[in-house]
């Protein structure tokens, strides 16, 4: 195990490049020059100075330090000795490890328990323990952060506070409160310097990552550490800023307006803050409380049949959904499914979700075809010649292990990754708002599967895209497609037209040429060539020893063993082309044999 100042040599090391602030927070207060590293310019913003535009780099928008960044490594370093990872990590002695590291590691063992194909079902069992509250904050502290945010005496906006909270997580803690104007809300307050904690813990894995990858070269990485960790810092900093939060809850509202059945809570837009979301006081019961739901008389199936319904609605007709839903963001109150938290959300565009509609139905409908065409369409790129077959290969093996599999025994979570690890082996970029889709339908999966088991998620999805757009609808929707399309074809056909004139012009004058290109044709030319060179070379072979013999019937003089000395040079000559002509067609042969196998 390291000693201290072996941790601060090497957080120094992997430092060294920062741009740090000049501003020390709770946990930073040394300042130290250096500067400004690459790894940061993620998150540089713009301020403009009496000079002109100056850069701020990510150091100096969370007052980050080198010495602080070392303090913080030691401390990871020293919480991991406690945990001897050395000799193995058990599922609880990793979540009890991750809970000690702070929020950005709770965070990242939340998005690990959604991933049963990295880590084992036991592990990813274990860490979706992480959701469940964390140590509560004094209350004193939340009075204080919200006099700091609001600039006023909290007892100015709120005629009580309850100072028990209902909730405390990694990242906030929430408590019920009365408004003064009345109103019974729920307040959720962002834990002080979280969000500095945070990037602390993302620069240092920046260091790491581009440590690592210049040490690993990108042919030996199996994933891009960069991205993660960037991928990583924005799931991070849409999570923290709860302004976003009070605008998904909006927005989700008014999605649920046409659904009796579904809601969620009304945010304060005008008490709502970057650290503080206010919003209606939900008083209901958990979905994972499923005996108590039995109790109060819910039909368990009929709440996970609209639930999933809903959610089909949420992802295939309007492109914007709850990328979380596990059991704790899922209340039951007064009859309605309301779905809280939506810190995290995803978003689809118009043509992602056709393509999902075409493959969703076509297994349901065990469409192998149509499986394979909306993969294509999804891809949306023009493969090379070279891979092009390779690509096809592996969209018939997915095909056929998920196109024909009935709907009870289909694992969502297996497809989803068959689909991303052919994405990664063709080089094909699947976009994040997919995976962040996958990870949900996986979560959605999950509940369903320990609290309602009789509801099959996949049925009702594809009876949704079946039944959900009316017939004029489709037609509607379809002559816009085609309108789109048709003003697109017509464009191009006026182009062609332009371009064909010029062509002709040219044509008439003798001033056009044409360079051809035969696909795949380069390997035949090239054994043709061969071909033409070794009978040019044999029939030069047969020339000299017939020539040879015609002076060596003649007995021209000088003689050389017997032979005139022009006569044994044609031999000579001869049977040392002879000689080349056989080794080369042995040794090109056998080359050819190697490759074939090789292929």
């Amino acid at each position: 195990m390291a000693n201290d100042g072996s941790v601060a040599e090497t957080a120094n090391n992997i430092s060294k490049d920062e741009n740090v602030g000049t501003v020390g927070n709770a946990e930073n207060t040394d300042n130290t020059e250096g500067s400004a590293n690459s790894d940061d310019a993620a998150g540089e913003t713009d301020e403009i100075s009496l000079f002109g535009r100056r850069h701020e780099t990510f150091a100096q928008r969370y007052h980050l330090t080198r010495r602080g960044k070392a303090k913080r490594l030691g401390q990871i370093v020293k919480i991991m000795g406690q945990f001897d990872i050395t000799k193995g990590l058990t599922p609880r002695k990793m979540r009890l490890m991750l809970e000690a590291l702070g929020p950005t590691f709770v965070k990242v063992g939340q998005m690990l328990s959604m991933r049963s194909e990295i880590l084992p079902q036991q592990y990813c069992d274990e860490l979706a323990k992480l959701r469940a509250d964390a140590d509560p904050m004094p209350y004193q502290t939340v009075v204080e952060t919200l006099a700091q945010e609001y600039g006023r005496p909290v007892d100015e906006i709120f005629a009580d506070i309850d100072p028990k909270p209902l909730g405390s997580a990694s990242l906030a803690q929430v408590h019920r409160a009365t408004l003064v104007t009345g109103e019974d809300v729920a307040v959720k307050v962002q834990r002080p310097g979280v969000r500095q904690t945070m990037a602390q813990d993302v620069s240092i894995m920046r260091s790491i990552a581009k440590a690592a990858t210049k040490f690993m070269g990108s042919s030996m990485q199996v994933v891009d550490l960069g991205g993660v960790v960037e991928e990583l810092w924005d799931t991070f900093e849409d999570e923290t800023d709860f302004l976003k939060e009070a605008q998904h809850l909006a927005e989700f509202k008014r999605f649920c307006e046409p659904y009796r059945y579904m809601d969620c809570p009304k945010p304060y837009m005008d008490l709502c803050t970057q650290h503080v979301v206010v919003m209606d006081y939900i008083d209901g019961i958990s979905l994972n409380h499923t005996g108590k739901l039995i109790a109060e008389g819910y039909d368990l199936k009929e709440i996970g049949t609209k639930l999933v319904d809903n959610y089909a609605a949420q992802i295939l007709d309007d492109g914007f959904f709850h990328a979380d839903p596990h059991p704790g963001n899922v209340i039951i109150s007064g009859g309605k499914i309301v779905l809280i938290d939506l810190g995290m959300i995803g978003r689809l565009d118009r043509k992602t979700r056709q393509v999902l509609r075409q493959m969703i139905f076509a297994v349901g409908a065990q469409d192998s075809p149509a499986l394979a065409d909306g993969l294509l369409r999804f891809a949306d790129i023009q493969p090379d010649a070279e891979d092009y077959p390779r690509l096809l290969s592996d969209l018939d093996v997915i095909v056929e292990e998920y196109g024909k599999v009935d709907l009870a025994d289909l694992n969502i979570a297996e497809f989803a990754m068959a689909l991303t690890n052919l994405a990664q082996r063709h080089g094909i970029e699947v976009p994040s708002t997919i995976t962040t889709m996958s990870r949900a339908l996986v979560t959605l999966e999950g509940l369903l599967d320990e609290f309602i088991p009789d509801v099959n998620m996949i049925e009702i999805i594809t009876s949704h895209v079946s039944s959900s757009k009316r017939l004029d609808e489709v037609a509607k929707d379809e002559a816009k497609a085609l309108g789109i399309e048709g003003n697109k074809a017509l464009h191009g056909s006026l182009d062609a037209l332009a371009e064909s004139k010029v062509a002709m012009r040219m044509l008439t004058r003798g001033q056009l040429r044409m360079n051809m290109e035969v696909v795949g044709s380069e390997e035949p030319l090239k054994q043709v060539s061969d071909m033409i060179n070794r009978l040019t070379m044999a029939l030069i072979v047969v020339g000299l020893f017939v020539g040879s013999s015609i002076v060596y019937y003649a007995g021209m003089k000088p003689i050389v063993f017997g032979i005139p000395v022009v006569g044994f040079m044609g031999y000579v000559i001869a049977f040392i082309l002879s000689v080349w002509i056989v080794f080369d067609i042995y040794f090109k042969g056998r080359k050819a044999k190697k490759a074939a196998k090789g292929k």
